[in-house]
């Protein structure tokens, strides 16, 4: 589960690049740039999977405590990009003008456009694409595996809704999407901390006095773990996306609490502080068509003139 709410956000985010570069290009009159932004796209795309490769090869060459170690670095590498991700998300809610603010740069310039949109679509794509092994890499490690059909699933989910807002014109309330997977993403954030704390006690870095409880069943008589077992089928499911651990050391369940509640804090002070922002100051957002972000009078209009796209701003 936790896969799929990676994957989703991730090429959501990924989805709405290309889509705020497709539309700026449509909306200027330099359609004949797209080859740039598709050509970028799939260069991010294919250096995603090199870099996926390198990682796991860089992976496999450990063993023992050095395995454990890397483990646990991974894993809390992870766990800080992903809390640094859902605070930025919240602060930066006008991604699609610093995009566009970045293409209308690239075109102004005396430099070759093509590659400059063909450099901008890769980097924005690029990041998500790394962001994505890393956080995967980190759940592949806590969970012991990972499922590569719930992982595709939330990419075909973030794609439809891609496709949704840049090609049919729909108005999808992206907002309650970003912060459910927030709030469900700050758990898995929390797990990755408390498993690779448990890695480095494993090799040793940090002195392990034990399990605090262990409430794992025992197993079943045919050898299968039991339902509520964290091996068994609603204990894997708990987590993998809210970091269950069924005898935790008393260091492993002090760090999830600490990152739950620190994560928290901060993506609920960042969701306040742009809140205030937002009553103070008319959002730039709230004066854009939805599907292409073209600058609209919402008191006087109910459509977008450049796209026909019907708004409701109430």
């Amino acid at each position: 589960m936790a896969e799929l709410l990676i994957t989703f956000r991730e090429t959501l985010e990924a989805a709405l690049i290309v889509g705020i570069l497709y539309t700026f290009i449509s909306r200027t009159g330099k359609m004949h740039l797209k080859a740039s932004i598709q050509g970028g796209v799939f260069a991010a795309l294919a250096a995603s999977v090199v870099f996926a490769i390198v990682f796991q090869l860089l992976l496999g060459g450990f063993s023992g405590r050095a395995e454990e170690i890397f483990e646990g670095t991974v894993m809390i590498l992870a766990a800080v990009l992903l809390s640094t991700m859902i605070v930025w998300m919240v602060r930066n809610k006008n991604v699609s003008e610093s995009l566009e603010n970045q293409a209308s740069a690239v075109m102004d310039s005396n430099k070759n456009v093509a590659q400059g949109l063909f450099a901008l679509a890769f980097l924005s794509v690029f990041r998500e694409g790394i962001e994505t092994v890393l956080f995967l890499y980190g759940i592949y490690i806590k969970d012991g595996g990972l499922s590569f059909v719930t992982s595709f699933i939330g990419v075909l989910i973030a794609l439809s809704i891609g496709y949704a807002i840049f090609i049919q014109g729909k108005k999808v309330p992206l907002k309650t999407f970003f912060n459910v997977t927030s709030i469900l993403l700050i758990f898995v954030a929390a797990g990755l901390v408390s498993y690779g704390i448990h890695e480095f006690e494993e090799a040793g870095l940090i002195y392990y006095p034990g399990p605090i409880w262990d409430v794992n069943p025992a197993l079943n008589l045919d050898g299968s773990y039991p339902l509520l077992h964290e091996k068994g089928g609603i204990g894997v499911f708990a987590k993998g996306l809210f970091g269950w651990n069924g005898n935790p050391s008393a260091i492993e369940v002090m760090a999830y609490l600490l990152t739950l509640a620190g994560v928290s804090y901060m993506w609920s002070a960042a969701s306040a502080e742009q809140a205030t922002v937002t009553t103070n100051n008319t959002s730039i957002i709230e004066n854009k068509c939805p599907t292409c972000f073209e600058e609209v009078d919402a008191k006087s209009t109910s459509s977008c003139s450049n796209c026909n796209t019907e708004l409701d701003f109430s």
